[in-house]
């Protein structure tokens, strides 16, 4: 089995103990999740199954959406609901329009503080492990995109909203900057993410429906092939001789005709390509390249299953 495949992970699961469900399901341990999700946040977690684990990298530039709660007068050590109230204050006094204004400043691009309790690797260990054992490190400031950060409702000291960001991004994080600049403090007391780039909410599947998908022997109803996954990208389709030549890691010279190579500009350099048979099957994801005669593909990653 090779794809990816839409979970709904469910509040109080780790990501891990998402990936360890679907490893007894599918009954390979070749199974990986893209982006983690904490565990007290749901929503849309993107799980690979085979060779599907290696294209991971291939989507470290997907934008996410998230509905998120953020609870204001309340701090925490964590930055959620989860972890240990460090301060109170009075927030009833905040208005809707404060919050409005105050959201214009996390719009755009955003030098990010991750939370002390994240999963940021400093010095080769994780910073919730250091934070646990009472060490108290900053973690570098990263870069981070908030492309839409909208107010849907307020009640009291709980604002609604829908945000859409780069990779990396602490909704956390928003929350506790945005506490502080209205001066009262916050956390976010509810996230849901509802987009992982082409994964949406409306289409993921729940453990149970996947568990009696696999029971059923039709767990492949809700595989998505990475063409799909990966979209819009180009597509390689290779004859036998071709194809001798990608399972053995060796360049190909060959048209791609996937639905980004209908928009791509003749000179231009494409990242990266899916090469598949005749028949359909993934063998390899490669880097595109020019020489003097023309654009070349070069395998990065073969598919082990196929490799010569």
């Amino acid at each position: 089995m090779l794809g990816f495949l839409n979970v709904l992970k469910p509040p109080g699961m780790t990501s891990h103990d998402v990936v360890d469900f679907i490893r007894r399901l599918v009954g390979t341990k070749q199974v990986g999740h893209a982006g983690t999700l904490d565990p007290g946040a749901a929503g849309v977690l993107v799980v690979g199954v085979g060779f599907a684990v290696r294209l991971f990298e291939f989507m470290a530039d997907a934008s996410k959406s998230y509905r998120a709660q953020f609870t204001f007068g309340i701090e925490t050590d964590t930055g959620d609901a989860q972890g240990e109230i460090t301060r109170q204050a009075d927030a009833n006094d905040i208005t809707e329009a404060e919050v409005r204004r105050a959201l214009q400043n996390f719009i755009g691009d955003l030098d990010q503080q991750p939370p002390a309790f994240s999963a940021v690797h400093v010095g080769g260990t994780r910073l919730h492990q250091l934070a646990r054992r009472g060490i108290a490190i900053e973690a570098p400031l990263r870069r981070v995109t908030v492309s839409r950060l909208d107010l849907l409702s307020m009640h009291n000291s709980e604002a609604l909203l829908d945000l859409d960001c780069s990779t990396g991004t602490y909704v956390r994080s928003l929350a506790m900057d945005l506490g502080t600049r209205l001066g009262c403090g916050a956390h976010l007391s509810f996230l849901l993410r509802t987009r992982v780039g082409n994964f949406r909410l409306a289409d993921s599947a729940t453990l149970e429906e996947l568990a009696d998908a696999a029971e059923r022997n039709a767990l492949h109803e809700h595989i998505i092939v990475p063409r799909a996954a990966l979209a819009p990208i180009e597509v390689v389709r290779v004859n036998a001789a071709q194809r001798d030549r990608v399972e053995h890691g060796a360049a190909i010279r060959c048209e791609s005709n996937g639905s980004a190579a209908a928009h791509r500009d003749h000179d231009a350099i494409p990242p990266h390509a899916l090469i598949e048979d005749e028949s359909g099957l993934l063998l390899a994801i490669a880097r595109g390249q020019r020489d003097g005669d023309g654009l070349f593909w070069q395998p990065a990653k073969v598919n082990p299953e196929v490799a010569g």
